[in-house]
């Protein structure tokens, strides 16, 4: 501002300066003109105090325009001094737009950023979850399997202390006691009075994978309801049926139940059809 005032200032002290020149080109033309002979030195005396007297009021009009430029940047009116204040006004303007586009463009990318990580955890949180849910499942399977397998091997355990015969201890033959029969007819004879003693009491027996029983055929996969000696009854479904037993599935639990053909024959449990 100091460089652009004494820019001013050196202007128009050098149109002045023109001005006086001017003048004192004219003064001297006119002096020229006239009649050397007639001057006086009056009139050179004159001519230097209007000369003095020009550069006096020169002297007072530029300290006169000094005084006014101050006068108009005390009140902010000066025109050099009002244009640059308008550049600065735009700068700051600019400035501040562009730090509020930052602002707007930072704050939509974090925004983004959070939505992102925010459904990043949430997919995790899902996926873990199904994963532990599958591995629970798994894990309770395997138990329940390893429950039907000893409830199997006792059921065999069982089967087999039934089924097995008692041993009789031989003793020895008293005089004139009549001879022992033979082994093989004593076995036909204590197998032919086990049937009279012990009979069938209905008719179950298993051709090409089908059970007939009580002179009715059953197949895999037919739902039935199976009645025990004990008074107890369930639903279930034929899971699947082998040369001596068949397989049976509750629709409570889907756990599987197995009875021999013998208990059938001999009516610890009983059969009947179901309606699916």
């Amino acid at each position: 501002m100091l460089r652009t005032r004494k820019a001013t200032i050196f202007r128009d002290t050098t149109s002045q300066t023109r001005v006086t020149c001017a003048i004192c080109a004219e003064l001297a033309s006119n002096v020229s003109f006239a009649d050397t002979e007639d001057a006086s030195e009056t009139d050179m005396i004159r001519f230097e105090g209007e000369f003095t007297e020009i550069k006096e009021q020169m002297y007072l009009d530029k300290l006169n325009n000094l005084r006014d430029q101050l006068m108009q940047l005390e009140e902010g009116t000066h025109p050099e001094f009002l244009r640059k204040i308008k550049k600065l006004e735009a700068i700051y303007q600019e400035r501040l737009w562009l730090n509020e586009a930052f602002l707007a463009f930072e704050t939509e990318r974090i925004e983004k950023e959070y939505i992102s990580e925010k459904k990043a955890a949430v997919r995790e949180f899902e996926n873990r979850k199904i994963e532990l849910k599958e591995n629970l499942i798994l894990e309770l399977e395997e138990k329940r399997k390893a429950i039907e397998n000893e409830r199997i091997t006792l059921e065999l355990t069982s089967d087999s202390i039934e089924s097995k015969p008692v041993t009789t201890r031989k003793l020895r033959r008293r005089p004139n006691e009549p001879l022992p029969m033979p082994e093989k007819r004593k076995r036909a004879f204590d197998n032919q009075s086990d049937s009279d003693s012990s009979p069938n009491v209905f008719d179950a027996r298993i051709e090409d994978g089908k059970l007939n029983y009580d002179k009715k055929w059953f197949h895999r996969g037919q739902p039935v309801l199976i009645k025990s000696k004990d008074g107890s009854e369930f639903n279930a479904v034929l899971a699947s049926i082998g040369n001596s037993e068949i397989w049976l599935k509750k629709t409570t639990d889907n756990s599987k139940f197995r009875i021999f053909l013998s208990n059938l024959q001999k009516g610890k449990f009983t059969l009947q059809r179901r309606a699916s």
